[in-house]
């Protein structure tokens, strides 16, 4: 063998060591990137989850809001990336416990029954007005002191919430959105399709809970979205007996 038939050979043999050396490296950051998905939201492989969503208020019994199927479309495209599996359960009907498998509840309290018990048991500080008559409280927030009211079509809010009932590494989270209107629990979402790496490494398997203001729908969508406040402390603390402070509304 002269020494270009040589060159050549260590050149192919260099070549094929440096690319199965990339291959293997990207499929452990792949694997770990994964890994820590699959965590935060406890979706390890094949696994079960709950996608609970609820009911338009004022349609058809079996009727669910255009932005409510899109949310589920984003919350289902989450769990088929973690290679887990999905059930889709009416609120009405999604009467069991939590903590056993992964749950992500969609909607208010005014058309979700199981949000007004997730909201009652596990964040107590958080009230939602639900009153069905117009008025300017209707579908309001109030959190610990802060009333953040809906301005529809201009800034509507959403909570955003990961909870755990206990500190066994085998308890499943529950993901509450709970928006003031459809296109906010899209919106909600939507957030944390895209920022659930950043939710991961700050909060990693705690519990939170954001509210989130999404900023003129009518002309955005749920494309907008302004992180409002980190409300973990406050909604999980009963509600003061004082009137509250602040009332947040869109001048």
């Amino acid at each position: 063998m002269n020494d270009d038939v040589r060159n050549i050979v260590l050149g192919v043999l260099a070549a094929g060591i440096s690319a199965a050396l990339g291959w293997v490296g990207r499929t452990y950051v792949w694997k770990r990137k994964l890994r820590r998905k699959q965590a935060f939201f406890g979706l390890p492989d094949n696994s079960e989850s709950l996608l609970v969503v609820n009911r338009g208020a004022a349609g058809p019994e079996l009727a669910v809001m255009r932005h409510d199927v899109f949310a589920l479309l984003e919350l289902a495209a989450l769990i088929k990336d973690c290679n887990a599996h999905a059930q889709v359960l009416p609120h009405d009907t999604a009467r069991q416990g939590f903590g056993e498998r992964t749950e992500f509840c969609v909607g208010g309290p005014a058309s979700n029954r199981r949000m007004t018990a997730h909201l009652s048991s596990l964040l107590p500080g958080v009230r939602v007005n639900v009153d069905a008559e117009p008025g300017p409280d209707r579908g309001a927030f109030l959190i610990g002191s802060e009333r953040y009211r809906l301005d529809a079509g201009r800034e509507e809010y959403v909570l955003l919430a990961r909870l755990t009932a206990g500190q066994s590494e085998n308890t499943r989270p529950v993901f509450l959105l709970c928006g003031q209107t459809a296109i906010t629990n899209q919106a909600a979402a939507r957030h944390l399709a895209r920022h659930h790496e950043r939710l991961a490494r700050k909060y990693g398997s705690h519990s939170f809970a954001l509210l989130l203001k999404v900023v003129n729908p009518q002309a955005y969508g749920p494309d907008v979205v302004e992180l409002v406040a980190d409300v973990t402390r406050a909604a999980r603390s009963p509600l003061p007996a004082a009137a509250p402070r602040t009332s947040h509304r869109a001048s």
